[in-house]
């Protein structure tokens, strides 16, 4: 008999290597070290700072490869890290505080490379440097905001109910409701009660006031907490994704902290404004019947609030927010009727409610958009963490013309710049509590080169022991197998570069040592099966079919029950676990086709067609 492979399986296996080999590529080219510029608050990056950029950075005889301009960015390749650093200082000397000059890595792939959608592999925090920040999550605020929530949901409810009351106050952790007699106290108790099966009601009367004193559950207090430690994570992923930082990891550590990691970004500046772009919009009636003058001069209503829009002016709001940005569902910038920019706003189901019932009912009212973000002040908490302010500004007031729906816009933004800023802001979400960074790492390049060097001389290292051997001992048949092994290597890096989210740690460079054993422990078993069979007096040819026939069912059994055990690693580990997990799955997967399809493809085609008297292996 003879061993023969149909064409469409050697097609197969040589389209699957050239494809990987292509992907894995872009890995040979490195990275250039580079210069970001960005805009603060939706400062435009123009044509213009690209050639004041350029022109100093030649003025202090710094050599630049290229500089570009892409999506409001302006990206600077210099030839080494030393030009890279002199020129950062340079650039941000030049641009001032309008602008974010941040030191980065660019890869750099040839254009045809990028054009089919080829990349390097995304390095972890390990190999690459970056920042690595701890963030907690302000929990009090967290429930301050429900709290408030609560207090306008009873005064709608018992006003509804027509059931009147004489003040309804927050008052030791939970809400305080002032009723005139005690039967008007226990109808409001009724209603609440069914109303509200999360809170705990209790009576708190005092002289002639009769109170209803309500409290959250344990229960609904530990869903609070969570409900907003879950949706940051969530939304300071989205935002970090929507500003372009590659593979970041963000994720959750104790009951109120998460901890964010930004591969590549060299300057903990960058990541600031990344991370502290914690904007939200609040719309808030306007206060017409406060005197202007006097609450300039401190005497303000006890149910306002004075702010200033962006040119100084005061303006006196109400401090009942009639909706905020966690209920923007997507934003967009766009120019209105007359050419200037606006932020087009639509709002989940029961935001649009909400703003449908109240501006129904305002129609003629002045209504603000009120701009906040919380920022980190100079002032230090006695841990030393910087302390959480906010910072709120009146960006535009309108009259409620009529009755607003689920989608509605908002004018008043100087700049198309900054509109798509707030636009990516609002799209990204509204964080729920304030967060503030309580630890800080930057983690340099020159380390994360290290860790790469060591872990490329473990991997060649290992592969030279491995090659030396099978060649030695298996003579043609080993150097069929080093074949394999190499081809191996390639798809486990190009399938690495290709996949979404994939990104190499150094665990995960053991992974692939770890495979690369795996791999040639494979071709043993079918080469020893071989052996075996020639000993036992068969013939070449079906010896080579029994042998990667019979040992195909063990190399299964052994390579499935280490699959398996990766895919729960890569379930419930993190971090450096998931890294070490991702490459051995694809590993796994790379071997089993290059052990029994790869090698057997090219025995067939050097051995396969051939009578033989005797076999080197």
């Amino acid at each position: 008999m003879l061993n023969r492979y149909p064409l469409w399986k050697y097609l197969m296996v040589i389209f699957v290597v050239a494809i990987s080999f292509l992907y894995a590529a872009p890995n040979l080219f490195g990275e250039d070290p580079a210069l970001q510029v960005s805009g603060t608050r939706g400062t435009e990056v123009t044509s213009d700072i690209l050639v004041k950029t350029q022109q100093r950075l030649t003025e202090a005889g710094i050599e630049i490869k290229s500089a570009v301009l892409e999506d409001n960015q302006l990206l600077v390749r210099f030839r080494d890290t030393d030009d890279q650093l002199k020129g950062k200082e340079l650039a941000a000397e030049l641009l001032g505080d309008k602008y974010i000059t941040a030191l980065n890595l660019a890869p750099a792939t040839p254009h045809w490379l990028q054009a089919i959608g080829a990349g390097p592999l995304k390095l972890g925090l390990d190999l690459r440097g970056g920042v690595h920040f701890l963030m907690e999550v302000d929990m009090d605020e967290a429930l301050n905001r429900v709290q408030e929530q609560r207090i306008q949901d009873f005064r709608t409810d018992l006003r509804e109910q027509r059931l009147r009351y004489s003040g309804v106050l927050s008052k030791d952790d939970g809400t305080l409701v002032v009723f005139r007699d005690a039967e008007t106290r226990d109808q409001g108790l009724s209603y609440l009660r069914s109303r509200y099966p999360d809170l705990v009601f209790s009576d708190r009367d005092s002289g002639e006031n009769f109170g209803l004193f309500a409290v959250m559950s344990e229960q609904r207090l530990k869903e609070v907490k969570e409900y907003a430690l879950q949706q940051n994570i969530t939304i300071i992923r989205n935002r970090v994704n929507e500003l372009g930082v590659a593979e970041p990891l963000v994720q959750r550590q104790g009951a109120d902290r998460i901890v964010v990691q930004l591969p590549g970004i060299q300057d903990t500046a960058r990541a600031k404004e990344i991370l502290g772009a914690t904007a939200t919009l609040e719309f808030r009636l306007i206060d017409e019947q406060a005197d202007l003058a006097a609450a300039d001069a401190g005497r303000v209503p006890a149910n306002s609030e004075l702010l200033r829009d962006r040119n100084g002016r005061a303006v006196v709001l109400q401090k009942r927010v009639i909706l905020t940005g966690e209920h923007i569902v997507d934003s967009s910038a766009s120019m209105d009727e007359f050419s200037r920019p606006q932020v087009n706003i639509s709002l989940d189901a029961p935001g649009g409610s909400r703003m449908a019932d109240f501006t129904k009912d305002n129609v003629g009212r002045s209504m603000a958009t009120v701009f906040t973000e919380y920022k980190t002040g100079e002032k230090k908490n006695e841990d030393g963490s910087s302390q959480l302010y906010k910072q709120q500004e009146v960006i535009n007031v309108a009259t409620i013309q009529s009755r607003l729906g689920r989608s509605f816009r908002i004018t008043g933004i100087d700049s198309m710049a900054e509109a798509q800023n707030l636009s990516l802001l609002l799209r990204a979400g509204a964080l729920i509590a304030p967060i503030q960074i309580v630890e800080e790492r930057t983690i340099g390049p020159s380390l994360g080169k290290q860790n790469i060097e060591n872990g490329i001389m473990a991997m060649l290292f290992g592969m030279l022991a491995v090659v030396v051997f099978m060649g030695i001992y298996y003579r043609k048949f080993g150097l069929v197998a080093n074949v394999a092994l190499l081809a191996n290597l390639v798809i486990i890096i190009g399938v690495m570069s290709m996949v979404p989210g994939a990104t190499m740690t150094l665990p995960g460079i053991a992974g692939i040592v770890l495979t690369m054993g795996m791999s040639v422990d494979a071709n043993v078993l079918i080469f020893e099966r071989i052996r075996e069979e020639i000993r036992d007096g068969r013939g070449i040819q079906q010896a080579i079919h029994v042998g990667y026939d019979k040992a195909l069912g063990t190399i299964a059994d052994s390579n499935i029950t280490t699959l398996i055990t990766a895919i729960i690693l890569f379930a419930v580990g993190t971090g450096p676990i998931k890294g070490f997990a991702i490459t051995l799955i694809i590993g796994i997967l790379a071997s089993m086709f290059t052990a029994i399809v790869g090698t057997r493809a090219i025995v067939n085609l050097l051995w396969g067609g051939k009578r033989l008297s005797k076999l080197s292996i």
